[in-house]
């Protein structure tokens, strides 16, 4: 399994970001992404994962800016980011597994990880 992860950068406050994750490598449609984040000195966050149903959650934090979507005929992967905070900056990596949720994200159990994309919003 693959995932490449893109469209991170820098932003303003309020601006708006989407990231990107290709994936590649699964064996059956049994799988659900998502996608958390980590920033210095913190604690990395579960933000949000879509299963292969189509199911959705997200964190407290992003609920009502973020929206993560999938586009299967593209094997892709999409976290829209809209009214971007300094707080949202982080590496953002997505992951990939049977099941997510934000806490198994938090703690880094998922079995398959894709390389991070930063996201800064300067204020």
């Amino acid at each position: 399994v693959q995932l490449q992860a893109s469209g991170g950068g820098l932003v303003q406050t309020g601006g708006s970001l989407r990231l990107s994750c290709a994936y590649s490598g699964f064996t059956d449609d049994n799988f659900a992404i998502g996608w958390f984040r980590q920033a210095p000195g913190k604690d990395r966050e579960g933000v949000s994962c879509i299963s292969s149903d189509g199911d959705t959650s997200s964190s407290d934090s992003v609920k009502g800016r973020f929206t993560i979507s999938a586009d299967d005929a593209k094997n892709t992967v999409y976290l829209q980011m809209n009214s971007l905070k300094p707080e949202d900056t982080a590496a953002y990596y997505c992951v990939a597994d049977r099941a997510l949720n934000a806490q198994n994200m938090a703690l880094g159990i998922p079995r398959y990880w894709g390389h991070g994309t930063q996201v800064t919003v300067s204020s």
